[in-house]
């Protein structure tokens, strides 16, 4: 049994490897449909145009809010808490925030958006 006080999530922070401009959404586009980019946060959380549907059900399932953002409109705190590793999965406490899922282990997911929750929660349930 620890001794360390549990800290709870406040919410989970997703930071995709593409900016929110028009142009970089469609360059984002362009460049994945071509092989030349790649977000495993995006493949994740979204199909050939929209959201995926079967994300939107899980994301309700984690009890914590999970927000996304692009790399030119993330808060400044996570901008500098990330240091340019995009993409990532951050967790955020009152004790401010966390890696949870770096780009290397969004890889590994393949996409899986149950193994996606599946880590959400395992990291939930070990803080």
């Amino acid at each position: 049994m620890s001794n360390s006080p549990h800290l709870a999530i406040t919410e989970f922070i997703g930071v995709y490897d593409a900016d929110s401009t028009l142009i970089g959404e469609i360059s984002y586009w362009i460049g994945a449909r071509l092989g030349r980019t790649h977000c495993s946060l995006c493949d994740l959380t979204h199909g050939l145009f929209t959201v995926k549907s079967e994300w939107k059900e899980c994301q309700r399932s984690l009890g914590v809010p999970f927000l996304t953002f692009h790399r030119n409109d993330a808060p400044g705190d996570v901008i500098n808490f990330v240091e340019g590793k995009y993409p990532i999965v951050l967790a955020r406490t009152e004790q401010g925030l966390s890696v949870v899922l770096t780009g290397e282990d969004l890889d590994r997911l393949n996409g899986s958006v149950s193994l996606f929750v599946e880590a959400l929660k395992s990291y939930s349930s070990h803080t």
